[in-house]
């Protein structure tokens, strides 16, 4: 009795993403930015200002469990908006503090101008909004977070899939160099074979077994068909893992390097200028999927 594979497929996702959210909250809004860029590995850079400084843990946690590679930078901020803005209210202690510290001047320069209220309102701590509990302001931080995150990795997959596509074609296009130079080998190879020989005879002035001795030898020496077996072999396993999909970068590069090395090996063994083109064409389609890879998670 068979049984089939039933793994769910996944998708492909780009390392390269933005996404922002505000969260609204008793003091204002939060408001978070994600930028993700291609990477080796997860780097993350938290940029929190200090009144958020004590969630930095949590919002590294976060961030770790969902996303896998790439260079991601966030942001956290607070905003008071226009419904915070009429809960402002003096901090007493600054307030105690700048007076006592204004009576002391003015016993110095006891003719100096009175201090312009308005000055005193701008400096750092006079005016403070309602105090936001602690607890509730790092619920707001952890959902509005999630939901960032949510929508990052919505944004790395919509250009996943326009990565896979791109690759796709470049790999139809692997596909037709190869069954470009197969049917043309055989014809290639008895042409040269016509060649070698004539030049062979005049030069060696030997006899018909050992130019044929020395044909066979060059013959194996030029023989390309297990790198184009092992070019359809690593085709047929890119299709299989853009098929399945998940955290497939790496598995994807180094294909790339195996099938560059038979697209090298091809060129160098070319006696005809038909497969030293598709040598040629091979490894630019390789380096265009290479490139794309660099971009996939």
């Amino acid at each position: 009795m068979s049984t089939k594979n039933n793994t769910p497929q996944q998708a492909i996702l780009s390392m390269t993403g933005f996404a922002n959210s505000e969260t609204r909250f008793a003091a204002g809004l939060l408001l978070i930015e994600l930028r993700a860029v291609n990477h080796r590995y997860l780097e993350l850079n938290v940029k929190i200002e200090d009144s958020l400084r004590q969630f930095e843990a949590q919002v590294r946690e976060q961030l770790q469990s969902k996303l896998g590679r790439g260079k991601v930078e966030c942001r956290l901020s607070l905003k008071s908006d226009s419904a915070s803005s009429n809960k402002l209210a003096l901090n007493p202690a600054m307030v105690t503090q700048i007076a006592q510290t204004l009576q002391d001047l003015h016993q110095h320069f006891p003719e100096a101008q009175p201090v312009n209220l308005v000055d005193i309102f701008k400096l750092p701590g006079v005016l403070q909004t309602e105090a936001v509990d602690s607890e509730t302001l790092g619920h707001s931080v952890q959902s509005g977070l999630a939901q960032t995150i949510d929508e990052l990795i919505a944004a790395r997959q919509r250009e996943g899939e326009k990565l896979k596509q791109v690759l796709l074609d470049r790999l139809q296009g692997v596909r037709e160099q190869i069954a470009i130079v197969k049917p043309l080998l055989p014809q290639v190879i008895q042409q040269y074979q016509e060649k070698l020989t004539a030049k062979l005879r005049e030069a060696m002035q030997a006899d018909d077994d050992r130019v044929r001795q020395e044909i066979v030898l060059y013959a194996q020496r030029t023989d390309v068909d297990e790198e184009l077996a092992r070019l359809n072999s690593h085709i047929t396993e890119m299709d299989r893992i853009l098929t399945a999909g998940g955290p497939v970068g790496k598995k994807l590069d180094f294909l790339m390097q195996e099938m560059n090395r038979e697209a090298n090996t091809l060129g160098s063994k070319s006696v005809a200028i038909e497969t030293t083109q598709v040598s040629m064409q091979l490894k630019v389609l390789i380096e265009q999927m290479r490139e794309q890879i660099q971009n996939i998670e």
